[in-house]
Protein backbone atom coordinates (compact mmCIF):
# COMPACT_ATOMS: atom_id res chain seq x y z
CA UNK A 1 0.00 0.00 0.00
CA UNK A 2 1.16 3.22 -0.67
CA UNK A 3 0.75 6.49 1.41
CA UNK A 4 1.49 10.19 -0.28
CA UNK A 5 3.00 12.73 2.78
CA UNK A 6 3.63 16.15 2.74
CA UNK A 7 6.23 17.68 4.87
CA UNK A 8 5.62 20.60 6.60
CA UNK A 9 9.18 21.84 8.20
CA UNK A 10 12.00 20.61 6.86
CA UNK A 11 14.63 21.10 9.34
CA UNK A 12 16.68 18.49 10.97
CA UNK A 13 13.90 16.63 12.03
CA UNK A 14 12.06 16.20 8.49
CA UNK A 15 15.68 15.83 6.84
CA UNK A 16 16.05 12.53 9.61
CA UNK A 17 13.04 11.11 7.99
CA UNK A 18 13.61 11.68 4.72
CA UNK A 19 16.99 9.77 4.99
CA UNK A 20 15.16 7.10 6.75
CA UNK A 21 12.74 7.02 3.70
CA UNK A 22 16.20 7.01 1.65
CA UNK A 23 18.06 4.21 2.99
CA UNK A 24 15.61 2.07 4.70
CA UNK A 25 12.25 2.68 2.02
CA UNK A 26 12.65 -1.30 0.12
CA UNK A 27 13.06 -2.85 3.69
CA UNK A 28 10.04 -0.82 5.22
CA UNK A 29 7.86 -2.16 1.92
CA UNK A 30 9.27 -6.12 2.04
CA UNK A 31 8.82 -6.11 5.95
CA UNK A 32 5.69 -4.13 6.17
CA UNK A 33 4.02 -3.81 2.99
CA UNK A 34 4.09 -0.02 2.83
CA UNK A 35 5.36 2.43 0.28
CA UNK A 36 5.97 6.16 1.95
CA UNK A 37 6.47 8.29 -1.17
CA UNK A 38 6.61 12.25 -0.33
CA UNK A 39 4.72 14.42 -2.94
CA UNK A 40 5.14 17.61 -0.75
CA UNK A 41 7.41 20.03 1.51
CA UNK A 42 7.13 23.32 2.54
CA UNK A 43 9.46 25.60 4.80
CA UNK A 44 9.89 28.73 5.61
CA UNK A 45 13.10 29.30 4.93
CA UNK A 46 13.57 26.28 2.33
CA UNK A 47 10.73 26.55 -0.21
CA UNK A 48 8.05 24.58 -0.85
CA UNK A 49 7.99 22.28 -3.53
CA UNK A 50 5.09 19.65 -4.42
CA UNK A 51 4.81 16.47 -7.06
CA UNK A 52 1.55 14.58 -7.11
CA UNK A 53 4.17 11.90 -8.86
CA UNK A 54 6.35 11.69 -5.93
CA UNK A 55 9.88 13.12 -4.96
CA UNK A 56 12.99 11.59 -4.31
CA UNK A 57 14.00 11.78 -0.98
CA UNK A 58 17.60 11.71 -1.64
CA UNK A 59 16.72 15.13 -4.30
CA UNK A 60 15.28 16.93 -1.62
CA UNK A 61 18.53 15.88 0.68
CA UNK A 62 20.76 17.11 -1.47
CA UNK A 63 19.58 20.03 -2.55
CA UNK A 64 19.41 21.48 1.02
CA UNK A 65 23.05 19.97 1.31
CA UNK A 66 23.98 22.07 -1.62
CA UNK A 67 22.52 25.22 -1.25
CA UNK A 68 20.17 25.58 1.60
CA UNK A 69 17.55 25.44 0.16
CA UNK A 70 14.58 23.85 -2.51
CA UNK A 71 14.85 25.79 -5.24
CA UNK A 72 17.15 22.94 -7.44
CA UNK A 73 14.41 20.60 -7.14
CA UNK A 74 12.59 20.62 -10.42
CA UNK A 75 8.57 20.41 -9.68
CA UNK A 76 5.01 21.42 -11.03
CA UNK A 77 3.95 23.61 -8.04
CA UNK A 78 6.24 25.77 -5.15
CA UNK A 79 5.38 28.42 -3.08
CA UNK A 80 3.25 26.92 -1.24
CA UNK A 81 3.20 27.62 2.75
CA UNK A 82 2.23 25.10 5.43
CA UNK A 83 -1.11 25.96 5.91
CA UNK A 84 -1.58 25.25 1.73
CA UNK A 85 0.53 22.50 1.48
CA UNK A 86 -1.61 21.06 3.89
CA UNK A 87 -4.86 22.06 2.31
CA UNK A 88 -3.71 21.70 -1.46
CA UNK A 89 -1.01 18.62 -1.41
CA UNK A 90 -2.09 15.35 -2.96
CA UNK A 91 -0.71 13.78 0.30
CA UNK A 92 -2.97 11.03 2.64
CA UNK A 93 -1.28 12.26 5.35
CA UNK A 94 0.56 15.38 6.62
CA UNK A 95 4.01 15.43 8.96
CA UNK A 96 4.10 18.44 10.71
CA UNK A 97 7.79 19.60 11.84
CA UNK A 98 7.49 23.67 11.63
CA UNK A 99 8.69 25.60 14.25
CA UNK A 100 6.33 25.85 17.27
CA UNK A 101 5.72 27.27 20.63
CA UNK A 102 4.77 26.56 24.22
CA UNK A 103 2.42 29.44 24.54
CA UNK A 104 0.23 29.48 21.25
CA UNK A 105 0.99 26.41 19.19
CA UNK A 106 1.50 28.22 16.29
CA UNK A 107 1.84 27.97 13.48
CA UNK A 108 1.89 24.10 14.00
CA UNK A 109 -1.73 24.05 15.07
CA UNK A 110 -3.34 26.04 12.64
CA UNK A 111 -1.18 23.26 9.60
CA UNK A 112 -3.04 20.50 11.87
CA UNK A 113 -6.06 22.10 11.93
CA UNK A 114 -5.85 22.72 7.94
CA UNK A 115 -4.77 18.95 7.44
CA UNK A 116 -7.95 17.72 9.07
CA UNK A 117 -10.07 19.76 7.63
CA UNK A 118 -8.85 18.63 4.42
CA UNK A 119 -9.36 15.01 5.15
CA UNK A 120 -5.93 13.98 5.85
CA UNK A 121 -4.23 12.24 8.92
CA UNK A 122 -1.63 13.89 10.70
CA UNK A 123 1.94 13.03 12.17
CA UNK A 124 3.77 15.15 14.36
CA UNK A 125 6.65 15.44 16.67
CA UNK A 126 5.54 19.22 17.87
CA UNK A 127 4.79 19.55 21.41
CA UNK A 128 3.05 23.20 21.70
CA UNK A 129 -0.60 21.62 19.70
CA UNK A 130 -0.24 18.23 21.40
CA UNK A 131 0.32 19.87 24.95
CA UNK A 132 -2.22 23.39 24.28
CA UNK A 133 -4.95 22.44 21.86
CA UNK A 134 -5.16 18.19 21.79
CA UNK A 135 -8.62 17.71 23.20
CA UNK A 136 -9.87 19.95 20.73
CA UNK A 137 -7.48 18.26 17.50
CA UNK A 138 -8.50 15.15 18.50
CA UNK A 139 -12.24 15.87 18.39
CA UNK A 140 -11.38 16.99 14.90
CA UNK A 141 -9.79 14.05 13.80
CA UNK A 142 -12.32 11.24 15.58
CA UNK A 143 -14.98 13.64 13.59
CA UNK A 144 -13.30 13.00 10.17
CA UNK A 145 -12.66 9.28 11.29
CA UNK A 146 -8.48 10.28 11.01
CA UNK A 147 -5.54 9.75 13.20
CA UNK A 148 -3.38 11.68 14.82
CA UNK A 149 0.31 10.52 15.72
CA UNK A 150 1.96 12.31 18.23
CA UNK A 151 5.29 9.84 19.72
CA UNK A 152 7.50 12.21 18.83
CA UNK A 153 6.54 14.53 21.22
CA UNK A 154 7.62 12.65 24.31
CA UNK A 155 11.15 11.17 24.51
CA UNK A 156 12.08 11.42 20.42
CA UNK A 157 11.81 8.34 18.64
CA UNK A 158 12.27 6.14 22.32
CA UNK A 159 8.23 4.52 22.00
CA UNK A 160 6.93 6.52 24.99
CA UNK A 161 3.53 7.50 24.51
CA UNK A 162 2.35 4.83 22.40
CA UNK A 163 4.13 1.98 25.13
CA UNK A 164 2.01 4.22 27.84
CA UNK A 165 -1.58 4.10 25.97
CA UNK A 166 -1.81 0.87 24.37
CA UNK A 167 0.54 -1.68 25.94
CA UNK A 168 0.71 -0.42 29.69
CA UNK A 169 -3.09 1.12 30.11
CA UNK A 170 -4.22 -2.51 30.91
CA UNK A 171 -1.76 -2.83 33.89
CA UNK A 172 -3.06 0.34 35.78
CA UNK A 173 -0.49 3.06 35.68
CA UNK A 174 -0.50 4.23 39.03
CA UNK A 175 2.69 7.10 38.44
CA UNK A 176 4.76 8.07 35.59
CA UNK A 177 8.26 9.56 36.53
CA UNK A 178 10.19 10.58 33.75
CA UNK A 179 13.57 12.54 32.84
CA UNK A 180 11.90 14.23 30.18
CA UNK A 181 14.71 17.21 29.42
CA UNK A 182 18.02 15.56 27.92
CA UNK A 183 19.81 19.08 28.09
CA UNK A 184 18.81 19.74 31.95
CA UNK A 185 19.90 15.78 32.32
CA UNK A 186 23.64 16.80 31.20
CA UNK A 187 23.83 19.45 33.11
CA UNK A 188 23.30 17.64 36.38
CA UNK A 189 25.59 14.80 35.44
CA UNK A 190 28.24 17.46 34.67
CA UNK A 191 27.75 19.37 37.61
CA UNK A 192 28.41 15.96 39.86
CA UNK A 193 31.33 15.43 37.69
CA UNK A 194 32.44 18.63 39.28
CA UNK A 195 31.83 21.21 36.64
CA UNK A 196 29.55 24.62 37.91
CA UNK A 197 26.14 24.94 36.86
CA UNK A 198 27.20 27.87 34.15
CA UNK A 199 30.42 25.93 32.96
CA UNK A 200 28.08 22.80 32.33
CA UNK A 201 25.35 24.98 30.91
CA UNK A 202 28.02 26.57 28.22
CA UNK A 203 29.02 22.99 27.02
CA UNK A 204 25.76 22.18 26.76
CA UNK A 205 25.14 25.01 24.42
CA UNK A 206 28.27 24.55 22.59
CA UNK A 207 27.26 20.86 21.99
CA UNK A 208 24.11 21.88 20.61
CA UNK A 209 21.87 20.22 23.22
CA UNK A 210 21.09 24.03 24.86
CA UNK A 211 19.38 27.16 23.02
CA UNK A 212 21.05 30.01 23.13
CA UNK A 213 18.43 30.84 25.75
CA UNK A 214 18.10 28.04 27.37
CA UNK A 215 15.38 28.99 30.16
CA UNK A 216 13.00 26.80 28.16
CA UNK A 217 14.88 23.83 29.23
CA UNK A 218 16.24 24.70 32.23
CA UNK A 219 13.67 26.26 33.89
CA UNK A 220 11.50 23.16 33.38
CA UNK A 221 8.90 25.01 30.39
CA UNK A 222 9.90 21.81 28.29
CA UNK A 223 9.49 18.97 30.14
CA UNK A 224 6.30 20.68 31.97
CA UNK A 225 4.96 20.60 28.03
CA UNK A 226 6.09 16.43 28.27
CA UNK A 227 4.12 16.11 31.28
CA UNK A 228 0.93 18.14 30.37
CA UNK A 229 0.91 15.42 26.71
CA UNK A 230 1.61 12.24 28.73
CA UNK A 231 -1.76 13.44 31.23
CA UNK A 232 -3.76 13.81 28.32
CA UNK A 233 -2.57 10.54 26.25
CA UNK A 234 -2.22 8.48 28.87
CA UNK A 235 -4.78 9.39 31.87
CA UNK A 236 -7.36 11.21 29.94
CA UNK A 237 -6.97 14.23 32.03
CA UNK A 238 -7.04 17.16 29.98
CA UNK A 239 -4.76 19.37 32.03
CA UNK A 240 -2.65 22.44 31.08
CA UNK A 241 0.63 23.99 31.50
CA UNK A 242 -0.73 25.72 34.67
CA UNK A 243 -1.50 22.59 36.05
CA UNK A 244 2.04 21.83 36.05
CA UNK A 245 4.52 22.36 39.05
CA UNK A 246 7.20 23.74 37.63
CA UNK A 247 10.91 24.25 38.76
CA UNK A 248 13.94 24.16 37.33
CA UNK A 249 17.44 23.45 37.98
CA UNK A 250 19.50 26.62 37.68
CA UNK A 251 18.66 27.52 41.34
CA UNK A 252 20.90 24.32 41.96
CA UNK A 253 24.85 24.50 43.20
CA UNK A 254 27.79 22.31 43.46
CA UNK A 255 27.02 22.41 47.27
CA UNK A 256 23.62 21.09 46.73
CA UNK A 257 25.36 18.38 44.52
CA UNK A 258 27.74 17.21 46.94
CA UNK A 259 25.14 17.07 49.78
CA UNK A 260 23.00 14.21 47.71
CA UNK A 261 25.98 12.60 47.17
CA UNK A 262 27.23 12.30 50.26
CA UNK A 263 23.57 10.96 50.95
CA UNK A 264 23.96 7.91 48.49
CA UNK A 265 21.88 10.32 46.40
CA UNK A 266 21.16 12.11 42.82
CA UNK A 267 19.43 14.85 41.50
CA UNK A 268 17.16 14.48 38.80
CA UNK A 269 14.94 17.26 37.02
CA UNK A 270 12.34 14.80 37.37
CA UNK A 271 8.49 14.95 36.04
CA UNK A 272 5.88 13.37 37.95
CA UNK A 273 2.16 12.73 37.37
CA UNK A 274 0.03 10.74 39.54
CA UNK A 275 -3.70 10.42 39.77
CA UNK A 276 -5.81 12.44 42.27
CA UNK A 277 -9.20 12.73 43.30
CA UNK A 278 -10.55 12.26 39.63
CA UNK A 279 -7.57 14.35 38.47
CA UNK A 280 -3.75 14.26 38.60
CA UNK A 281 -1.47 15.75 40.29
CA UNK A 282 1.46 16.93 38.02
CA UNK A 283 4.94 18.36 38.55
CA UNK A 284 8.18 19.05 37.12
CA UNK A 285 11.26 19.97 39.82
CA UNK A 286 14.43 18.80 41.00
CA UNK A 287 14.98 15.46 42.71
CA UNK A 288 17.01 13.79 44.72
CA UNK A 289 16.74 10.36 44.32
CA UNK A 290 18.08 7.01 45.72
CA UNK A 291 21.00 5.63 43.16
CA UNK A 292 18.60 2.81 43.53
CA UNK A 293 16.26 4.80 41.84
CA UNK A 294 15.71 3.77 38.19
CA UNK A 295 16.09 6.91 36.89
CA UNK A 296 19.25 7.23 38.74
CA UNK A 297 21.70 5.84 36.68
CA UNK A 298 20.73 7.70 33.45
CA UNK A 299 23.19 10.09 32.40
CA UNK A 300 24.11 12.48 29.95
CA UNK A 301 21.67 13.83 27.60
CA UNK A 302 19.48 10.57 27.54
CA UNK A 303 15.59 10.36 28.49
CA UNK A 304 13.82 8.01 30.76
CA UNK A 305 10.51 7.22 32.31
CA UNK A 306 9.06 5.19 34.71
CA UNK A 307 5.56 3.91 34.58
CA UNK A 308 4.68 2.50 38.07
CA UNK A 309 1.72 0.15 36.94
CA UNK A 310 -0.67 -2.41 39.47
CA UNK A 311 0.31 -5.70 37.47
CA UNK A 312 3.88 -5.10 36.14
CA UNK A 313 5.01 -2.86 39.08
CA UNK A 314 7.97 -0.55 37.50
CA UNK A 315 8.89 -0.15 33.97
CA UNK A 316 11.08 2.27 32.86
CA UNK A 317 11.97 2.86 29.44
CA UNK A 318 15.34 4.64 29.02
CA UNK A 319 16.32 6.01 25.26
CA UNK A 320 17.48 8.84 23.11
CA UNK A 321 15.23 12.22 24.07
CA UNK A 322 16.27 14.33 20.39
CA UNK A 323 18.20 13.78 17.41
CA UNK A 324 17.62 13.93 13.42
CA UNK A 325 17.43 9.97 13.03
CA UNK A 326 15.76 9.57 16.55
CA UNK A 327 13.04 12.11 15.82
CA UNK A 328 12.42 10.72 12.38
CA UNK A 329 12.32 7.71 13.66
CA UNK A 330 9.01 8.46 15.52
CA UNK A 331 7.50 9.92 12.46
CA UNK A 332 7.39 6.35 11.18
CA UNK A 333 6.37 4.30 14.33
CA UNK A 334 3.69 6.99 14.09
CA UNK A 335 2.83 6.24 10.30
CA UNK A 336 3.10 2.75 11.01
CA UNK A 337 0.66 2.74 13.63
CA UNK A 338 -1.83 4.45 11.04
CA UNK A 339 -0.97 1.99 8.81
CA UNK A 340 -2.04 -0.41 11.27
CA UNK A 341 -4.94 1.24 12.66
CA UNK A 342 -6.54 2.92 9.50
CA UNK A 343 -5.49 0.89 6.25
CA UNK A 344 -7.65 2.56 3.72
CA UNK A 345 -5.58 5.74 4.30
CA UNK A 346 -3.28 4.69 1.25
CA UNK A 347 -3.48 4.14 -2.19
Amino acid sequence: MEYKLAIIGFGNVGQGFAEILRDHGPRLLEQFGVRYTIVGVSDTLKGSVHDAAGLDPSDLIDAVRLSGNLDGVDVPDRGWDGAEMARLSSADIVIELSYTDLETGEPATGHIRAALEAGKHVVTSNKGPVALHYAELAAMARERGLEIGVEGTVMSGTPTVLTGMHLLRAAGIKRVQGILNGTCNYILTRMEEGSTYEDALDEAQKKGYAEADPAGDVEGFDAAGKVVILANLLMGVPIGMDDVDRTGISGLTPADIAEAREAGERWKLIGTLEPADGGVLASVRPERVPLSHPLASVGGATNAVTYSTELLGDVTLVGPGAGRIETGYSILVDLLEIHRTAPRAGR
